[in-house]
């Protein structure tokens, strides 16, 4: 359903609007799911869930043109319902709600103030469906992370598995993908058949499931690997890696910068670029995300930045993006220490020269309240479509929490999936419950600015 329809003029509504932001037009919407689209969870907490949970679509959106007055967009959802769990040693964990939900893409049609979301295709290959579930270690897009159940019992991992987070056309009415784990690029029909995949190329001793991208964005932080992508007007694809590279562990707060990988389908040319991040708006550097991109000539994208700044509030904010200037970062690959070591003097001295970018929308300022942007679309010049991801609409929660320790990151988990603190077993215990509105919604706001971009 349409929200409202409104010209933010109505400053007196607002009353810390710039005037920017108060000439920007926001149509906003629920999306709905006139099908009864759910994803099945009949495990442990189905109790909490007696219609399954809500699909999580939004982590990624793309504009396939219009239908008279009607927008028609694509989207895809990432690896599917997990929450947060406590480490198991040294080992991230996470819980996944339905260990056998396969991506997909939706198609959402955008008229007669509504936003409708239609035609799911799980995304597939020669095998069969994919998962959402982590590779096993030992792969370069590993994220080293312990797949658990909802009973907190381990899970294999699946060397095919993906985390998709964004979507582009690929001009020939199929799409490109991108993923967090490896980080991966990939190459599927309009029915969610993949054609190619394309990961971080490895080098000797390095076991990889696919290569032809630079060897460096490897070392994304675990669920910070590619976040946005979109197609050039030139048919080079550019994709964002979420947030700072962590170099041999050591450079996730000291990087000025993160990663914007050019990649050409038809020589398979690669290209690298700085996307300065406003390292001074956070507690520190890897806490600055992109949630996704848009190209907007061969030159130009645009590109949503966010994450939780120094005093916890929420950014959320739309740059337009010069790369004309941009150094290409390839050449310092395997030359000295990594770029992401350098301040922003180093990186002058050594003459690199990182995108330009001014901020065109501050969508905190216009009255966004979801945590994240997860897809971001181009409908003209001066049109956008931005949408959140719901996260499926569950969440993980303490029961009988000790006074000290109210978060699940507090506790430790063993191999029997026993929670412990400071070494002790405790009567705690984890379960899965939903999320509540207005995060559990699918939110999708149409912007025109007040002017073109440029």
């Amino acid at each position: 359903m349409k929200i409202k329809s409104v010209s933010l003029l109505i400053s007196s509504l607002f009353p810390l609007l710039s005037y920017a932001a108060a000439d920007v037009e926001v149509a906003r919407y629920i999306v709905s799911f006139p099908g009864g689209e759910r994803v099945s969870y009949q495990g442990a907490f189905a109790k909490n869930f007696p219609q399954g949970l809500p699909v999580g679509i939004g982590s990624g959106l793309v504009f396939n043109g219009r239908e008279g007055n009607d927008l028609l967009l694509t989207t895809v959802t990432d690896r599917g319902p997990n929450a947060d769990a406590p480490a198991i040693g040294e080992q991230d964990a996470k819980i996944f709600a339905n260990p056998a939900f396969v991506p997909l893409l939706m198609d959402i049609r955008v008229g007669n103030g509504k936003a409708v979301a239609s035609n799911s295709r799980p995304l597939h290959d020669q095998q069969g469906p994919i998962s959402g579930l982590p590779l096993p270690a030992g792969l370069i897009g590993s994220t080293n992370e312990v797949a658990l159940s909802d009973t907190l019992k381990t899970l294999q991992g699946d060397r095919r598995g993906l985390d998709t987070e964004g979507i582009t056309e690929d001009g020939k009415g199929g799409y490109w993908l991108c993923d967090e784990y490896g980080p991966f690029l990939i190459h599927i029909d309009s029915q969610g058949k993949i054609l190619a995949k394309y990961g971080p190329t490895a080098e000797q001793g390095e076991l990889a499931v696919a290569g032809g991208l630079p060897n460096i964005i490897k070392w994304r932080q675990p669920n910070r690997g590619f976040e946005g992508i979109t197609r050039l007007p030139d048919g080079r694809i550019l994709a964002a890696v979420q947030s700072t590279l962590d170099v041999e562990g050591k450079s996730k707060n000291k990087a000025q910068f993160t990663r914007l990988i050019s990649f050409d389908p038809v020589s398979g040319k690669t290209a690298m670029y700085g996307y300065p991040i406003d390292i001074d708006s956070y507690k520190k550097a890897k806490d600055a995300k992109v949630g996704d991109i848009v190209a907007v000539d061969n030159q130009h994208i645009l590109l949503v930045e966010q994450g939780s700044d120094k005093d916890k509030q929420m950014i959320n904010k739309i740059y337009l993006v010069d790369l004309s200037q941009a150094t290409d970062l390839s050449a310092f690959d395997g030359k000295g220490k990594a770029l992401e070591f350098d301040d922003a003097k180093e990186l002058a001295k050594r003459g690199v020269t990182l995108a330009q970018k001014r901020e065109v929308v501050d969508l905190r300022k216009l009255g966004w309240q979801q945590e994240k942007v997860e897809g971001l679309s181009l409908i003209d010049n001066r049109t956008l479509a931005v949408i959140n991801d719901n996260d499926f609409g569950l969440q993980a929660s303490l029961i009988d929490a000790e006074p000290k320790a109210k978060k699940i990151g507090d506790y430790q988990l063993d191999k029997q999936g026993n929670l412990s603190l400071d070494g002790k077993s405790v009567p705690t215990r984890i379960e899965l419950r939903p999320l509540e509105k207005p995060e559990s919604l699918s939110e999708l706001w149409v912007l025109t600015l007040p002017q073109p971009l440029k």
